[in-house]
């Protein structure tokens, strides 16, 4: 299993094959009738959207572009690449065809905005297992697949090269009982060690704060270290999730965190009333 994410990897492909027709100055239609790759064909491996890279038509590309050695076998590269799976790839049933830890896995930069509940990425094990069951009469063994998923997912704020990661957390999240008091204070307290990790940021957003541009929902934005590999935004929805990747969406929801941290508490206040709700909970048990 891979720890590099394969969408990554079909969007650099992507991107080199665009950059390649702009270069010699050709319409997709006129690419394709060159290279002898179909024009719908030569259209997805364009947009990333191909999952199937078939040597051949990666040949008769470079064939057509004239490129040396080094592009080709980067072309070929990439593709291979695209093909392995990363661990996530166990879960599909949990996490669908689009899943999300295949672009957390190279994520410099991760801001999350969360209305309802604590981020996934801070998530316990049993808080975890409280918003699967959702309040439903369910069996533990139907639970247990998607919280050892997400607990799969944290790995990521582990490892040697973290990303950075800087979530804003409605006050509601904080002070909503998910799974009790007991499971509640663990989550509160588990919140309280993350704060003081170097690699992560964490703000609440207070009551007061009154309106803002995130009351529309919860939502992510993941930003790559390579300049190439342009940001993506997450939108969880009840049953799927979105991904956004147009210039104009990703400005939207960076006007939009760019608010909610500006009105937010800073993060050493944050820290404080994270304790003083947890204080107050540990009074009540």
């Amino acid at each position: 299993m891979t720890s590099h994410s394969p969408n990554i990897r079909r969007r650099r492909l992507g991107h080199v094959l665009r950059s390649l027709r702009d270069k010699a100055g050709l319409t997709l239609e006129a690419a394709a009738k060159g290279s002898g790759v179909p024009r719908s064909t030569l259209g997805r491996m364009e947009t990333a959207e191909a999952r199937r890279l078939r040597h051949t038509d990666l040949d008769a590309l470079a064939d057509f572009y004239e490129v040396d050695t080094q592009t080709r076998e980067g072309m070929h590269e990439l593709a291979r690449q695209s093909k392995q799976s990363g661990w996530w790839s166990r879960y599909k049933d949990v996490f669908g065809e689009h899943a999300l830890p295949d672009w957390e896995a190279e994520a410099a930069t991760i801001r999350a905005f969360q209305a309802q509940l604590v981020p996934g990425l801070f998530q316990t094990p049993r808080y975890a297992a409280a918003v699967f069951r959702g309040g439903r009469a369910i069996g533990e063994e139907e639970v247990a697949r998607p919280v050892e998923a997400r607990m799969n997912r944290q790995a990521i704020l582990n490892r040697v090269k973290p990303p950075r990661m800087t979530a804003v957390i409605d006050e509601a999240a904080l002070r909503r009982l998910v799974g009790g008091r007991e499971v509640m204070l663990e989550q509160l307290e588990h919140l309280g060690h993350l704060a003081m990790r170097h690699n992560i940021d964490i703000q609440v957003l207070p009551y007061e704060a009154g309106e803002h541009l995130g009351m529309e929902g919860s939502f992510t934005i993941l930003d790559f270290p390579e300049p190439r590999d342009t940001p993506i935004v997450y939108v969880g929805t009840a049953t799927t999730g979105l991904f956004l990747e147009r210039p104009e969406e990703i400005e939207e929801y960076n006007v939009a965190f760019g608010n909610l941290q500006g009105i937010s508490l800073s993060t050493a206040r944050s820290a404080e009333l994270i304790g003083e709700i947890a204080a107050s909970l540990k009074e009540q048990t």
